[in-house]
Formats: C-alpha cells, structure tokens, sequence
C-alpha cells in the first residue's frame, strides 16, 4: 500500500536526496542543491498556505508534489503553479497522477481556479504526463534559462481546475479548508493508495 499524506519536517532529508537527481540536470533550474536548513524552510512556508504531499511506501519516499503562489499580486490568487519531483524507481508507476489529482482535489476546496506548470523543453516524460492529466501548451519562453552549458527553453503548461465566476470566491489557506473536506478529498485515489490527511 502506497501512502499520500502531508509534508513532515522529518521527510526533508529524503526529499532533498530525490531532489538532487535533478539538480544536474535541465529540469531544475537551480544549479546547486539547497541546504537541509533552506529547503525544509521552504517547504515550511509553502505548506503553511498551499497542499505539500509525500507518498511512501514501506517507510520510503517515493515522491513529492506540491502547489505554490504564482504570482504575487492580489487577482492572481487563484492561480498556483505545480512543482512534482519523483524518485527514479517510481516514474511511470500512477505515483505522480495520484499526487496531482490529490493535490487538484484540494486546490478546488481552496477556490483555485488556474493551474500552471513549467517544464523545459525536451523533457518529454513532464510534457506527456502533464498532458495526460488535463494540462496545454499556452506558451514557450525561448532561452529563457542557462543550464548544463546551453540555453533552455521553457513550455508553459496550462490547466483549468474550475469556472470562472463573475464574482469568485476568495482564495482559502489551506488551514481554513475543513478537515472534513480534506479527507473526502482522498476518496479520489485509486486502489493501492491510502490518504492520511492529517498533518
């Protein structure tokens, strides 16, 4: 049995060393892996506002994902940006699509409305796994990052979570959301993975 459940401090470690098969490559723009101490910060603050979900198995991480701000302004506030990273033994195996369609489930509850993600041309596996769960191409942004001793080009992937209200709803940290809803929530999983929504 797979398990999804939220972010810990505890896990920080194990999702760095999932991070770091990434660092080296074109799909993190970062060129070098954060600090144990900067990382959990940032994990800490996303998940004060945003869903951040782990999935494990026999106490390994398999993955992680999470939503974040996309812009700072205030009539951004229903739009998120996705950021999802695997371990490479659990790429191709449902581990990502229940991580998105979790975090889908409770974007909703927060009155999300537009979601985005960024994903550097030639990684085709991001392209058709985005494509897959719903995501378009909208844009690409030409050299627009210098990494692994060339300019990347970037494909700006667009999803619409819900209808545009003339009048929306405001945007709901994630503590405002009801526990009730967010464990109905996990009734999105499929069979062979198991929701633990408390934090």
């Amino acid at each position: 049995m797979k398990t999804i459940r939220f972010v810990r401090q505890s896990d920080i470690p194990e999702l760095l060393k999932i991070y770091a098969q990434y660092i080296d490559t074109p799909i993190s723009f970062e060129y070098g892996l954060p600090s144990l101490k900067e990382f959990s910060e940032r994990a800490r603050m996303i998940s004060s506002e945003y869903p951040y979900f782990v999935c494990e198995e026999n106490g390994e991480l398999l993955g992680y994902a999470y939503a974040h701000k996309f812009f700072e302004r205030a009539a951004y506030q229903w739009d998120v940006e996705m950021t999802i990273y695997l371990s490479q033994k659990s790429v191709g195996k449902g581990v990502g699509k229940c991580l998105y369609n979790l975090l889908f489930e409770i974007l909703k509850l927060q009155n999300v409305i537009n979601l985005y993600a960024l994903v550097t041309v030639g990684n085709t596996a991001s392209e058709a796994f985005h494509r897959a769960l719903g995501f378009h191409a909208t844009a690409v942004s030409r050299k627009t990052g210098f990494k692994c001793g060339a300019w990347q080009d970037v494909t700006w992937f667009e999803k619409q979570l819900g209808p545009f209200p003339d009048s929306p709803q405001p945007f709901l940290l994630l503590g405002q959301v009801s526990p009730e809803s967010i464990k109905k929530a996990g009734e999105c999983l499929p069979q062979g993975f198991l929701f633990l929504p408390e934090k």
